[in-house]
């Protein structure tokens, strides 16, 4: 990562405001509603003080599935999500939920200054990515940048992160996985046995075997340590 220069948070034009939306029943508020998601209480308390005093923050939820089922519900402007999350991460989530609902900005709030992840979240339709270790006022104002149709990074991970996303748009194909698999994936790289996994998705223990054995053979993975590694390489699951 370079770290020789200091760069200013980056803002670029992304996408129209949202305010050009068609106004729906559950977007008429004046304030912008705000989703946290986050599975460390105090982190998703702090965000919530942090951002209700300019928008309204509508519920706080503790991982990806959650996340995808208030989304539906609720329908948010914004949503501030960490990555590193159980049971489906907030990169899957987020994407998943932005697949949904177009006009969703997706704001990742992580440990990580990982440069790729940040590219990563980008391509996936991220709107924002900001480091935990910030400043407090910049989740506000990286809201705000959001919602006026512009993409923010923190300072830290700019130069590499937006070079890189700028460089390759698109993630190798052999290396792509389906929603499903990547799910799969996840909770299998999370120690959960195939019986426990095929309860979570809804799912026969045989299909979620026949996953297993086609995401290995396409990642040419040979054993559960391969497996979980790959997750961990590829942010699925956190070291």
């Amino acid at each position: 990562m370079k770290q020789d220069m200091e760069a200013p948070a980056f803002a670029l034009q992304a996408e129209p405001s949202r305010e050009e939306a068609p106004v729906t029943e559950s977007r008429t508020a004046h304030r912008a509603r705000v989703l946290i998601a986050d599975d460390h209480t105090l982190v998703a308390e702090a965000c919530k003080k942090l951002l209700e005093t300019e928008f309204d923050v509508i519920r706080i939820v503790q991982d990806g599935r959650e996340l995808l089922r208030a989304c539906a519900d609720l329908r948010p402007d914004v949503v501030v999500t960490d990555i590193a999350m159980h049971s489906l991460n907030g990169l899957d989530a987020g994407e998943r939920a932005k697949l949904s609902d177009p006009d969703l900005r997706v704001v990742y709030l992580t440990m990580l200054p990982d440069p790729d992840l940040a590219a990563e979240a980008l391509r996936r339709g991220a709107s924002a990515y900001l480091l935990k270790t910030s400043a407090a006022s910049e989740l506000v104002t990286a809201v705000r940048e959001v919602l006026s149709g512009r993409l923010y990074i923190s300072p830290e991970i700019t130069h590499d992160a937006l070079s890189d996303f700028l460089r390759s748009h698109r993630r190798e194909p052999h290396k792509t996985l389906t929603p499903r698999q990547r799910e799969v994936l996840q909770l299998l790289a999370e120690g959960r046995s195939m019986k426990e996994a095929a309860s979570i998705l809804n799912l026969t223990t045989r299909t979620i075997a026949f996953h297993k054995y086609r995401i290995m053979a396409a990642l040419g993975l040979h054993t559960n340590a391969d497996l979980v590694q790959y997750a961990i390489r590829h942010f699925i699951v956190a070291a």
